[in-house]
């Protein structure tokens, strides 16, 4: 089954460029099927490539999945043109009366900053309580889990003395999870980021399960048994290119910044990148997106209700 977005959304001919199915809206309606409802909080500056890349993997499922692109309500976003958001974007403060199957909430790049300090903390942290009872599962991503993962369970963050940036192997743990489904013993991720959080402190928690993890750069991936919410530290929803824009730009800036590991060829930047995570990307998803189907009501408003 497609992804049902707006007809004018710009990731749009993206998606059906690459042979993505895509849905309009008078087709959805006359499929006698509840599409899957899965918001997506996007917190990061480039909002069109973020939706981009999420709406590639969830649409690449067999299920018909309604996407809600999502903002805060109290954040101006300075690098995205504020006729897409208003046109594609719905607040927080619009759409918390509706019960959604899946929710995905991004990173950002402060992730150096204290939780406390970052401007919009409070109304996210509402928004984390409002998922208790509004989601059936969330998705956290990079500094969105890390954020996620303090505010339910205190497990910090810490900074590193030097970005973990390039593409690292990483370990299934667990290879009998329903969101491994499928997965090799080992496979590649990409990773761009100034902190961590480390095994030490996740373990401590009989609720957590440690998926993923790289002997570079730490915990990956953790599952939670209550609350249906994982958390993912890295980029499976990357680009081919994401990581060359990044490292492109802080050249650009003089930023000192080393080649991201194993990423080019022969750690050549004049070379085209490889793509080694794409696969595995579409399986995380997928199999997330599953476990929702799986066990989400057929009536969205019996989420969050007891018994």
């Amino acid at each position: 089954m497609p992804i049902r977005i707006p007809d004018t959304l710009p990731a749009r001919a993206t998606l059906e460029a690459e042979g993505v199915m895509v849905m309009d809206d008078a087709t959805a309606t006359r499929q006698d099927i509840r599409p899957l409802k899965i918001g997506l909080l996007n917190l990061m500056p480039n909002k069109i490539r973020t939706e981009t890349q999420i709406a590639r993997l969830i649409g690449a499922t067999p299920l018909q999945v309604e996407l809600t692109l999502v903002r805060m309500s109290e954040h101006k976003s300075r690098n995205t043109n504020e006729e897409h958001l208003i046109s594609f974007y719905q607040t927080w403060q619009e759409i918390r009366d509706q019960k959604f199957d899946g929710f995905i909430i991004t990173g950002a790049p402060i992730e150096t900053l204290p939780f406390e300090e970052v401007t919009y903390w409070n109304e996210l942290s509402e928004i984390f309580e409002w998922t208790r009872t509004n989601v059936l599962s969330t998705f956290n991503i990079c500094w969105g889990a890390m954020a996620a993962i303090w505010h339910f369970h205190g497990v910090p963050k810490y900074t590193l003395d030097q970005k973990a940036f390039g593409v690292y192997r990483h370990r299934n743990l667990k290879p009998a999870s329903p969101y491994l489904h499928g997965f090799s013993d080992d496979f590649s991720i990409p990773v761009s980021r100034w902190t961590e959080v480390r095994s030490v402190d996740v373990l401590q928690h009989d609720g957590l399960e440690l998926l993923m993890e790289s002997d570079v750069t730490g915990p990956c991936l953790i599952s939670e048994k209550e609350g249906k919410r994982l958390y993912i530290f890295n980029h499976v929803e990357y680009d081919s290119t994401s990581l060359k824009e990044e490292y492109d730009r802080d050249v650009a800036n003089g930023t000192p910044i080393d080649v991201p590991h194993n990423y080019y060829p022969a750690d050549d930047p004049a070379m085209p990148p490889q793509n080694r995570w794409r696969s595995h990307a579409h399986l995380l998803f997928g199999n997330w997106i599953n476990q929702i189907y799986q066990s989400t009501p057929f009536d969205i408003n019996e989420i969050g209700k007891s018994g």
